[in-house]
């Protein structure tokens, strides 16, 4: 198995992935470790010379409290903080935050002990997982979940799996260790790694019905995209242009939109995905924590608001849903006897048979349950903590809507991939050689043969289980759309 080596400064969305996953160990830089040690101790003298948020006084509007119970500020805090509500997270979203918790704690801004970062780090080389509920953050620290991580560490709540050794929590630890959106940007970086996959296998499957539809590949023609070259466009019209490279004569001069269209609507998508990675991957190595501990101070600041985040997981949100709803599209295209030469819901069997039908009703549904929810998250306001805290991103909202969207998109991709496969099965002349030809003999391999009516869940899964390989097949490709 694979090290990863955290330092505060390094770790990417890929191996934040195959940590939580479970495909690669961890270990913690000891100069990462040193600089917690440091940033500890310029935390301790600040708090000797006068008032520091969350180490000697209240939080929210009872900031101006200076009375501090010194044995029990950091328990009280955490236990107080601890709503234990909603969904319990799965054991990769828990595994991921723990890890990108841990990178930004070994960036050195938080102030944590370092026995409390040494005790995270050997929790998660153990593989414990804590139980962490969903509820209660909003985009401006995900305070409630990490509060349950803190007290799982303290040894006040038991590991939902594994073990690890009980470690004092400090006055000044409890803050520190819950003042971060590590759960909102482990879930929306889980989510963003199935979005660029399902961008990849999306891009196959059309090309699969482009072939299946006979269609006219002057839409992907270099020329064309770029004369108006907008980011991402021209390599996704160069991706298709040669996954259907080689088709024959084309049944129309002119094709419909869901053939058409398919650079102008993948692009932005694209585009919008490369921009959520990046600003992902600045928030995993960065510390965010208020106060911010420095090598010359402590500094109160508003860095934990997550606006950024929150206004690019909508955009990626918003233009992910025209890539799904195109390729309903392609099913409906791939339903029509006088765009394929083909039987009527691709049927075989009696007449009156129906083939395919039902597949358009089980997208519909599905695309409506993500239509359900795409309000914006950046767009709402709210006023908590006696005024004090007027404004919030709900970057979370975003993550979590994210993670739905792509938790439901397999099923819809798999019905377009289902209904090429079978097209082209009917109509093998149809086919290429090449990138195109290797995603549908994966396919066809993977999806029973049987075209009389029958139930068509089984197919459903296998197909959608199957679309991480099928964009694969684009490894083999100079371009890529990550």
């Amino acid at each position: 198995m694979q090290v990863e080596r955290l330092d505060g400064r390094s770790l990417t969305i890929g191996r934040l992935v195959d940590i939580a996953s479970g495909r690669c160990a961890v270990e913690v830089d000891p100069a990462a470790l040193w600089r917690v040690e440091k940033r500890h101790a310029r935390l301790q003298e600040a708090r000797a010379q006068g008032a520091v948020y969350g180490a000697n006084t209240g939080v929210g509007a009872n900031r101006h409290e200076n009375s501090v119970d010194e044995g029990f500020h950091g328990l009280r805090l955490l236990r107080s903080h601890c709503a234990a509500v909603g969904p319990v997270e799965d054991d990769v979203t828990a595994r991921a935050a723990m890890t990108t918790r841990l990178n930004q704690i070994l960036a050195g801004g938080s102030g944590v002990s370092r026995a409390v970062a040494a005790a995270l780090a050997e929790a998660l080389s153990r593989g414990a997982v804590p139980t962490m509920h969903s509820w209660g953050a909003i985009g401006t620290g995900d305070l409630a979940a990490l509060a349950e991580l803190g007290l799982t560490l303290a040894g006040e709540r038991p590991w939902q799996s594994g073990s690890a050794p009980v470690v004092a929590i400090g006055p000044t630890d409890a803050l520190p260790m819950i003042s971060s959106s590590a759960v909102t940007v482990a879930t929306a970086a889980l989510a963003l790694h199935n979005v660029q996959s399902q961008l990849r296998a999306s891009v196959v499957v059309a090309a699969l019905s482009f072939l299946a539809l006979r269609g006219n590949p002057e839409a992907y023609d270099p020329r064309v995209h770029s004369a108006r070259a907008h980011p991402g466009q021209v390599e996704v019209a160069a991706l298709l242009e040669r996954l259907v490279a080689g088709s024959g004569a084309p049944a129309r001069i002119q094709d419909p939109f869901g053939l058409r269209v398919l650079p102008q609507v993948t692009a932005p998508a694209v585009h919008a995905a490369r921009s959520l990675h990046d600003v992902l991957t600045a928030e995993i190595n960065a510390a965010v924590e208020n106060p911010l501990v420095t090598p010359d101070g402590v500094r109160h600041h508003g860095q934990f608001h997550t606006a950024t985040l929150a206004s690019m997981l909508d955009a990626v949100r918003g233009t992910f849903l025209p890539v799904l709803s195109l390729s309903t599209a392609r099913l409906g295209l791939l339903m029509r006897p006088d765009l394929t030469g083909l039987r009527a819901f691709l049927a075989a069997g009696p007449a009156g048979s129906s083939g395919l039908m039902i597949s358009e009703y089980v997208v519909q549904d599905l695309l409506t349950e993500i239509r359900v929810g795409m309000t914006p998250t950046a767009a709402g306001t709210l006023s908590i903590s006696l005024g004090l805290e007027e404004h919030a991103s709900f970057a979370t909202q975003g993550a979590r809507s994210l993670r739905t969207m792509t938790a439901l998109a397999p099923t819809l991709l798999a019905a377009e991939l289902i209904a090429a496969v079978r097209a082209l099965r009917m109509a093998p002349g149809r086919l290429t050689e090449g990138l195109a030809r290797r995603a549908f003999d994966m396919a066809a391999d993977a999806l029973d043969p049987d075209e009389s009516d029958r139930p068509l869940g089984d197919d459903l899964a296998r197909a959608a289980d199957l679309l991480p390989e099928l964009g694969a097949v684009l490894d083999h490709s100079p371009i890529d759309l990550t």
